[in-house]
């Protein structure tokens, strides 16, 4: 592998898996919300939040962490507002104290903050307005959920950058060198000082988030319900109850971090705690389960590049194909099976959509990581589906383009429509 792709590579997972509390879109407008008010410098006396329909979405069922229990948009701008730190980049409602959320809920009987959905714009869109007196600020975040692209006090502009995502910002990586084959060489040859922090970080946060979803009924209770019903000597079965469990805490207003892939939370957990589990059924190294990981990752990044950050293709199933990934290459599989079991899953459950970020998230988790399991056991008695059989090409890579193109632009009615029923229209 040339040193171009494997600096690429290296820089991609750096880049990808970063922490972040609670559901990222809630999230992301709280780091906004933090940042406006920051920039106004004093306490607004209106905010407005402007956001494109895969946030609404993604945003208006989960509960904010550190909330209270609290729900919703105006929820997740206030608390950034009142008790946000900005500098904490994702993870900006750790400071948030019980007087806090007091007053928020003081601010939202009060009609502080409203909420509007923006058309035409890029699909992961927020635009934080705040004012006080005769003095606005504003902070727009694009394409990535902390992504700043401008800000600006009084009408004038303080900060801003290119944010057309067909157009690379100087310092993000480029994920066009992204392809299974080199993903594998890349695994294969990567240094594990190179990643062993970044890795052992994502398996510490995701295992404690799980955990404690195991522990505490949170939501519907998926992984819990998993553990209690069926074999839980079985591996496959700790495997999707391990990634249901942390979304269960997670899309509940648990308030431990994770470390996200593409963007998501529950992504992060889905291409992380499967393979995980099936490391501890084999008996697998560090080095060996790092590894796995490695592949697990950017697989999942991936299939996300043509799909897009937000769409109403589920990233579960992206994220599980990963983790199938991952654990194929743990098994010691070949390339070719490696590359079945991809094909396998997502010609299996590729078509399942999102309609938002809420509890029933752990049990699509579920669902996927299944279908990616019986997806590998399939591989591995050279058993595939075939070119021309759907979406299917006889080349992996061609297979994924096929895939992400239906979840950008064949799905993009099926997201508006979503949104529509979901805000009552």
């Amino acid at each position: 592998m040339n040193k171009n792709t494997f600096d690429s590579y290296l820089s991609i997972l750096n880049n990808d898996l970063i922490v972040a509390m609670g559901c990222t879109e809630p999230i992301s407008i709280a780091y906004a919300s933090a940042k406006a008010r920051q920039t106004l410098g004093k306490m607004p006396e209106r905010c407005t939040v402007f956001c494109s329909g895969n946030i609404v979405k993604n945003a208006m069922g989960v509960t904010v962490p550190n909330s209270g229990g609290l729900k919703g948009i105006e929820v997740a701008a206030i608390l950034g507002i009142v008790g946000g730190d900005s500098t904490k980049g994702l993870e900006v409602l750790e400071t948030v104290s019980k007087q806090h959320i007091d007053q928020t809920k003081k601010l939202l009987e009060e009609g502080f903050c409203r909420c509007e959905l923006l058309e035409n714009v890029a699909g992961l869109h927020i635009l934080v307005v705040v004012s006080a007196g005769d003095d606005t600020a504003e902070v727009m975040i694009e394409d990535c959920h902390n992504n700043i692209v401008r800000i600006s006090k009084n009408g004038e502009n303080l900060f801003s950058k290119q944010c057309n995502p067909s157009q690379k910002g100087e310092n993000d990586p480029d994920k066009s060198f992204l392809n299974v084959k080199d993903i594998i060489t890349f695994a294969n040859q990567v240094k594990m000082e190179d990643v062993k922090e970044l890795l052992s970080r994502q398996i510490r946060y995701n295992s404690a988030i799980s955990q404690e979803g195991l522990a505490h009924p949170y939501g519907v209770q998926v992984g819990r319900t998993l553990m209690a019903d069926f074999d839980s000597s079985n591996v496959k079965l700790r495997a999707k109850a391990a990634a249901a469990a942390g979304s269960d805490a997670r899309m509940s207003g648990c308030s431990l971090p994770v470390v996200i892939n593409s963007g998501s939370g529950n992504q992060g957990i889905t291409v992380s705690l499967p393979v995980l589990e099936y490391a501890k059924e084999y008996a697998a190294s560090q080095e060996q389960l790092y590894r796995a990981l490695v592949v697990s990752n950017l697989v999942a990044i991936h299939q996300k590049k043509y799909i897009g950050s937000l769409s109403a293709y589920c990233g579960a199933v992206s994220a599980a194909c990963g983790s199938g990934a991952g654990i194929a290459y743990l098994l010691g599989c070949t390339y070719e099976e490696i590359c079945s079991t991809i094909t396998n899953t997502i010609a299996t459950i590729g078509g399942m959509v999102c309609d938002g970020a809420k509890p029933s998230c752990a049990a699509k988790i579920a669902s996927a990581v299944d279908a990616t399991i019986m997806a590998l056991h399939l591989s591995r008695n050279n058993l595939f589906f075939q070119p021309g059989e759907g979406l299917v090409n006889k080349d992996v890579e061609k297979t994924i383009i096929n895939i992400g193109r239906m979840g950008r632009e064949g799905m993009r009615s099926t997201d508006l429509e979503i949104l529509n029923i979901m805000m009552g229209k």
